[in-house]
């Protein structure tokens, strides 16, 4: 069962990675996917071996929930954040905290880093995002965003543009380059966002059960996605690596695919007991056998 670009789907769990205590809340791929990281509910941040079951490194040091990861592109270090209201910069091999980015006044709920990894960029239930100079040793945001009138829920930046999602329910891109924002009224809570390979399309998770896809330049509604439930907590969708599929989570704790243009259902994963809340897919359309890691 191919996509329009060869990318097989999963269809079954091929490997189930146990240790943290309570909810995973975050996972990802490292760039190569070789690797994965979690977050969970205990305040940890597992390393995994994504062809196996073994942890490799537990990272401590955040006082309540990981929220949400990032890896720099060489695997030297991550970025992580949570519900203690601040941001960590991680070396990765001796999992000594190098930087605590503070600011925030309530949880940060998501981050982001630029392509050049020279910034880190966190959102916050504080209704603001705040930029972060990796290159300088100050603790203090270079810029804030206070354009939000409720939590910011999820983060995506590219060259020019940092994208946002918002429980006020709104997507705000910001062209730094040209110092202006745009504002796409969504009309109902954003809890995740997401972007295509190609940058042209923006996926937001949206708490009415329903995905929409919309256009990056000019915030048309291009597509929906239904048959998940998400009315309650923050779950993230993803595009898959290929941009031919559009998956999410599900509060009754399945996994959905859908055929990015034609809309429809083309995969029920099963495996959770409860909230299906992150996902990511793996990096590399060779990966044989097709994987995608979920929480």
């Amino acid at each position: 069962d191919f996509s329009r670009n060869g990318m097989v789907l999963p269809e079954k769990t091929i490997h189930t990675l146990k240790g943290h205590n309570g909810a995973v809340l975050v996972v990802r791929y490292n760039d190569d996917g070789n690797y994965i990281l979690s977050g969970g509910q205990d305040g940890t941040i597992r390393l995994w071996n994504s062809g196996s079951e073994k942890c490799i490194k537990i990272y401590r040091g955040h006082g309540k929930e990981v929220l949400d990861l990032v890896a720099q592109s060489d695997n030297s270090k991550l970025v992580s954040c949570g519900r203690d209201r601040v941001a960590l910069l991680w070396d990765v091999a001796t999992g000594r905290i190098l930087r605590r980015f503070r600011g925030h006044d309530s949880s940060v709920n998501c981050l982001a880093m630029n392509p050049h990894e020279s910034v880190v960029i966190t959102g916050s239930t504080d209704k603001t995002i705040r930029i972060f100079d990796l290159r300088s040793r100050s603790f203090d945001a270079i810029q804030v965003l206070d354009d939000f009138r409720d939590s910011v829920s999820g983060l995506v930046a590219n060259e020019r543009e940092i994208i946002a999602s918002s429980i006020d329910r709104t997507v705000r891109t910001y062209d730094i380059a040209a110092g202006c924002l745009r504002t796409d009224t969504i009309g109902v809570p954003v809890t995740s966002v997401s972007v295509s390979g190609d940058g042209n399309c923006v996926l937001a998770t949206c708490l009415d059960s329903t995905l929409r896809l919309i256009d990056s330049t000019n915030g048309q509604l291009l597509n929906r996605y239904k048959g998940h439930i998400n009315t309650t907590y923050r779950v993230e969708g993803a595009l898959s690596t290929d941009d031919a599929h559009v998956a999410c989570g599900s509060e009754d704790g399945k996994v959905l695919i859908w055929d990015l243009v034609q809309g429809t259902v083309v995969r029920r994963l099963e495996g959770h007991t409860n909230v299906s809340c992150t996902m990511c897919f793996h990096p590399s359309l060779s990966c044989n056998p097709p994987q995608m890691v979920t929480g």
